[in-house]
């Protein structure tokens, strides 16, 4: 490993490198292209930074003065690259690197002239970088290394077209080395269009994945939703927590929800502009904030210090965004919680979350306000203030208060001050049933009714459940299947709950609306065939709906369809002769039947000479120009080629 990098890891604590970091740097691989699968939070970062230094600096510890781009980090969002570019910063500090950014939301100018200057490593987002490209404001002729972070994220994101434009202007000589959490087929096929020869390598821990995180899925009602937000904030009092919502919508309310509440709170979310994202993290980081509610798009990529608590205030819509938001915590060997919300609505969705992301979870209640109070009372007794000595300062206003006040007063005091200090819990709503769900035993020995009345007389499972669990003094999990057929239905029952059935609906053996109830002896015909799915597909010549008749109407005798219907009337053709007489048929005038005849001609239109300006010098008038009594003698004058007379003044 270079010195200045083997220094920097060491001034920053590093002791043993992560399972990625150790098989990226193995010198058998200097100068291959890679790519890397693994776990999120498993130190990706430091290890492409380490596996790069051999390709950018070779033998040498430090750069040379700063010119054209050496390496380019593409990372799919703006707080990713910014990560990746302070990670790489403290890294390479002591070989004298100059980084430069172009991320989205940024001054570009600001971009450019720090091109200008010269970078050694460029760190930038695909769609910034590839307007850089095509305006000439970098020179990518000296790449030796790139590096595409969270490759996955970027295809998901929509970013295929600009990584494909970006690696198709690097040089070809370049080293390429693709990170992703997975390796699905359109990754497999960029690397093989844009890699040469690369080496795939997987990193597991040995245990599975996300060992460090503990997942507990919470049942609340549905109306405590984000009330059981506040409890758990309040029960974990977790450094850093952060929040996850679907919509930009819920983030706003949350976050007003929490601040009402005197939660240090900030939002993270896509309508935000960089330097309200840049500033929301910032506090994060300092300790201003300690909760963070975002939306996933928005929170990719993000590592927050003592993130101990991912919290998910709505489910994810897949298995892949509930892994992506529960990485947050648990990395680089913390502990961590993931804490789903889970009511009744969303039972269902949870349980096939988990499945698919295979992962146990723990089923709990969500945290009531006792249970935040109990909580509160181990904090405060377990608090290093109760051991630590009385300080030289302390002394003078200690012997004043334990001299003016009993230890009762100053007990009650401290309470006080304690519960000014942090928000009170939300009272949460009985859950009903079990927190875990569980499959359903098995229903064992049986015994068959028939009940008069099935799928022609309009009979559904739906009603026809209640009808007999109200009749027979049963619940629905003493049925078992229920088949209903075109004129009977079928139920099965409990052998257990057969003969109080039978009790119930005494000797009639009836239930509402007349149906009867016969108790069989064997299994119906119809309990072995499967419900069908869809409606069967009438069988015959399929028939045109253009060539069916009409609907019968009134005492109109019904129209049997298997018969073939009177072709309908063909419309008229341009070509087609006349069909008899038009019935509004005019008369032809006795000026036309003149024309016709020959004896009147009618006059050619004369052809007339523009004058200079435009307008026509001979040539009878148009018809109906001088219409009116008063223009008589206009007329006239036109007729004869006189003037007209002049106008009045």
């Amino acid at each position: 490993m270079i010195a200045p990098l083997q220094a920097a890891l060491t001034a920053r604590g590093y002791t043993d490198l992560t399972p990625v970091q150790t098989a990226v740097t193995d010198p058998d691989l200097a100068g291959a292209d890679l790519l890397v699968s693994a776990q999120t939070g498993s130190g990706k970062t430091v290890g492409f930074g380490l596996a790069l230094g051999p390709t950018l600096l070779g033998d040498e510890p430090l750069f040379e003065l700063a010119d054209a781009p050496l390496a380019l980090i593409i990372a799919p969002t703006r707080e990713l690259a910014m990560q990746v570019k302070r990670e790489l910063g403290w890294l390479y500090a002591e070989t004298g690197v100059v980084m430069a950014s172009c991320v989205g939301g940024m001054d570009m100018r600001d971009e450019r002239r720090a091109l200008a200057r010269g970078a050694h490593i460029v760190v930038a987002t695909p769609g910034r970088l590839r307007d850089h490209i095509m305006r000439g404001s970098i020179d990518l002729t000296a790449i030796r290394g790139v590096v595409l972070d969270e490759a996955d994220e970027m295809l998901d994101l929509g970013f295929r077209e600009d990584l494909e434009f970006i690696l198709g202007e690097c040089p070809d000589s370049r080293r390429t080395l693709m990170f992703s959490a997975t390796v699905p087929a359109q990754i497999a096929r960029l690397a093989k269009t844009y890699q040469r020869d690369a080496v795939r390598i997987t990193t597991t821990t040995g245990e599975s994945q996300h060992a460090d995180i503990t997942y507990q899925a919470m049942t609340v009602a549905n109306h405590d939703a984000e009330n059981a937000i506040i409890n758990i904030l309040r029960f974990h009092e977790a450094p850093n927590a952060i929040v996850f919502c679907n919509t930009r919508a819920m983030v706003n309310r949350v976050t007003t929800r929490l601040s009402n509440r005197g939660f240090p709170v900030v939002a993270l979310s896509g309508e935000l502009t960089q330097s309200e994202r840049t500033n929301a993290l910032q506090a994060m980081r300092d300790g201003r904030a300690r909760v963070c509610v975002a939306t996933d798009v928005a929170a990719r990529g993000i590592d927050l210090p003592n993130l101990d608590l991912v919290v998910h205030a709505e489910l994810p819509s897949n298995h892949e965004t509930l892994l992506h938001r529960s990485g947050r915590t648990g990395r680089a060997g913390r502990k961590g919680t993931s804490a789903l919300i889970v009511t009744a609505k969303v039972r269902s969705k949870a349980l096939r979350i988990l499945k698919g992301a295979k992962l146990e979870a723990e089923w709990i209640d969500a945290p009531s306000a006792d249970a935040v109070r109990a909580q509160d009372e181990v904090r405060l007794l377990s608090d290093p203030i109760w051991t630590d000595p009385v300080t030289e300062g302390e002394a003078d206003m200690v012997a004043k208060l334990s001299a003016q006040f009993s230890a009762d007063q100053l007990a009650a005091a401290l309470l006080r001050i304690h519960g000014l200090r942090h928000s009170a819990p939300e009272h949460l709503s009985p859950v009903t049933g079990d927190t875990a769900p569980k499959a359903r035993a098995p229903f064992g020995p049986s015994v068959w009714f028939s009940v008069t009345g099935g799928r022609d007389q309009g009979v559904e499972v739906r009603r026809l459940l209640p009808i007999l669990c109200n009749a027979g003094d049963i619940t629905k999990d003493d049925i078992g299947a229920i088949r209903i057929t075109g004129d009977t239905s079928f139920v099965e029952l409990k052998a257990d709950s057969a003969d109080g059935f039978v009790r119930a609906l005494g000797a009639g053996m009836q239930v509402e609306g007349g149906a009867t109830v016969t108790r069989l002896d064997h299994v119906p015909a119809a309990a072995s065939q499967p419900k069908p799915r869809f409606a069967p597909k009438p069988s015959g010549k399929r028939v045109r709906d253009d060539m069916r008749p009409a609907k019968p109407r009134g005492d109109t005798k019904p129209v049997d369809w298997n018969d073939d219907p009177a072709p309908r009337p063909r419309k008229p053709k341009p070509g087609d002769a006349p069909k008899g007489k038009p019935r509004h048929a005019k008369a032809p005038s006795t000026l036309e039947k003149a024309i016709k005849d020959g004896s009147v001609t009618t006059p050619k239109k004369p052809r007339h000479k523009a004058s200079g300006k435009g307008k026509p010098t001979s040539g009878a008038p148009k018809a109906g120009k001088f219409s009116s009594k008063k223009n008589k003698a206009r007329r006239a004058a036109a007729q004869g080629g006189g003037q007209p007379p002049r106008r009045k003044a």
